[in-house]
């Protein structure tokens, strides 16, 4: 097999949103998919090859910089010659539902940890890989895109840790789009507002149970793939995504 022109690749690789933005970008582009567990990153992998497409999986925890590091040195081994067309920042740690009285350092630790500082880790190894992409004239614009929440833009009751790394994530973001949009690399944060159709979220009722209450996976992986595809004259800095039934 040739060797790949452009690559994707995906920080957060698990049975949802990460793996349906990986197959859809996989029908394009070699995907490098890298998750904490091979677990997570294994069945989508196989699902890749399985439809003719090329997938690497590497296990990264994307809250340690040694790690992302070691991610992006195997990337390069893998295909060395190959430039970056799109990297998705997909990590999340979960969150802390308590009583703000309730809460440890160790809570907001851990939100910061992958929501700002993965990001922080992640932004500084694709960027340089994305301007360099920018001149090898791609079919698309470079494009970083980032998985948000609602917490991004509210802090709700008992949600105090969760919020804070999104919003520190959501700053990153728009600041990463200001300096880097002008030389061509399309950033773009998504507010991801409701509950997400997942394999393990399937018995929990949102919106009453109604049909897509809950947001497909694969119409985020949709979303995420226009963004990509954007002309550079019309680029999103920021989407939200809600079922037709949220309130808002």
């Amino acid at each position: 097999m040739a060797a790949p022109t452009f690559y994707a690749v995906v920080a957060g690789v698990g049975s949802g949103t990460g793996a349906s933005v990986a197959q859809l970008f996989a029908k394009s582009y070699p995907v490098a998919l890298l998750a904490r567990q091979e677990s997570s990153w294994a069945p989508v992998a196989d699902a890749i090859t399985k439809a003719g497409g090329t997938a690497i999986g590497i296990t990264t925890d994307a809250a340690d910089p040694s790690s992302v590091d070691a991610a992006f040195a195997r990337i390069a081994q893998e295909w060395p010659n190959a430039k970056l067309a799109a990297a998705v920042y997909n990590a999340n740690a979960g969150f802390a539902y308590k009583s703000f009285l309730d809460l440890v350092p160790s809570d907001l630790n851990t939100s910061l940890g992958t929501a700002a500082n993965g990001l922080f880790y992640f932004a500084q190894k694709t960027l340089p890989q994305l301007l360099a992409a920018v001149d090898a004239k791609p079919q698309h614009p470079p494009t970083l895109i980032v998985t948000g929440a609602t917490a991004a833009i509210r802090g709700s009751a008992k949600f105090a840790t969760f919020a804070a790394g999104k919003f520190a994530q959501r700053g990153i973001t728009q600041s990463l789009a200001r300096e880097f949009g002008p030389r061509g690399v399309h950033v773009a944060y998504t507010i991801i507002d409701g509950g997400i159709d997942t394999p393990w979220g399937k018995d929990r009722v949102v919106n009453g149970g109604v049909a897509d209450g809950k947001i497909s996976p694969e119409a985020i992986a949709e979303n995420y793939w226009y963004l990509h595809t954007q002309h550079r004259s019309a680029f999103t800095q920021e989407l939200d995504l809600r079922p037709f039934v949220e309130k808002f």
